[in-house]
C-alpha cells in the first residue's frame, strides 16, 4: 500500500488511484466514522456484493443500488417477497447475483431483530471494535492487513445473528471504509483526522 502525490500536490493512499469518483470516496468517506445504524447496514451489503469484485465496480453502481434497495431501508428489504426478489434479478443497474440479494432480505430481518432486541446495530458493532477507531499507522512499505480478531470477532457475531456475507475479510474491509480502523498511510492526507473520536 503506497501512497501517490497527484497533480494537485495532496499525497493519498496509492489505491484510489487518480479516478474522480475513487479520489473523491478516499477523500470524504474511506475511513471516516459511521455511528448511523442504516448507513452502516448500506455499507456492509454493499461490501457483501463486493465480493469478488473490485470496490470501483460497486462505488458506480452505488446510486443504481439505493434505488433498486429502496434506500437500504431495513424495514422496506426485510419484507421483499419473490417477486421483487425476480424484479431485482433483472436490473442491469445492480450485481445480480441471487444468493446475494437474498442473503440482503435476510440480512435486513437480522438488522430489525437486532434493533428490537438490542443492543442496536451501530452499538454492536463498535462495541466488539472497542468504541472507537483503531490507527495501525501504516507506512507505505506496508502490506495492507485484510482481516484482525475484531473483524473475526465481528464476522462471528454477524453470521450468529443471521447475515451472510460477513466473513473476516468483507468485515474488515467494511471497518477500514466506515472508520472502525483507519488504514490511511500515515503519509496520506487523511491519515489521523480521526483520532480520539469515539460516541
Amino acid at each position: 500500500m503506497k501512497f501517490h502525490l497527484h497533480g494537485d500536490g495532496v499525497t493519498r493512499c496509492a489505491w484510489c488511484g487518480t479516478d474522480p469518483l475513487y479520489v473523491a470516496y478516499h477523500d470524504e468517506e474511506w475511513g471516516v466514522p459511521e455511528y448511523d445504524d442504516r448507513a452502516l447496514f448500506e455499507k456492509l451489503i454493499l461490501d457483501g456484493f463486493q465480493a469478488g469484485l473490485a470496490w470501483i465496480t460497486i462505488l458506480r453502481k452505488r446510486d443504481n443500488f439505493r434505488r433498486a434497495f429502496d434506500g437500504f431501508e431495513p424495514e422496506v428489504i426485510a419484507r421483499y417477497g419473490p417477486d421483487k426478489v425476480e424484479a431485482l434479478m433483472q436490473d442491469p443497474g445492480i450485481v445480480r447475483n441471487r444468493s446475494k440479494v437474498v442473503s440482503t432480505i435476510r440480512s435486513a430481518q437480522a438488522f430489525l431483530d437486532i434493533m428490537e432486541k438490542g443492543p442496536g446495530f451501530s452499538k454492536l458493532l463498535w462495541e466488539i471494535n472497542g468504541g472507537a477507531p483503531v490507527d495501525n499507522r501504516l507506512s507505505e512499505a506496508d502490506a495492507p492487513p485484510v482481516t484482525s480478531p475484531s473483524a473475526v470477532a465481528m464476522s462471528k457475531e454477524l453470521k450468529r445473528r443471521g447475515f451472510n456475507f460477513v466473513g473476516p475479510t468483507i468485515v474488515y474491509a467494511f471497518m477500514q471504509a466506515v472508520g472502525m480502523v483507519d488504514d490511511h498511510v500515515v503519509d496520506c492526507h487523511r491519515h489521523g483526522k480521526y483520532a480520539g473520536a469515539g460516541k
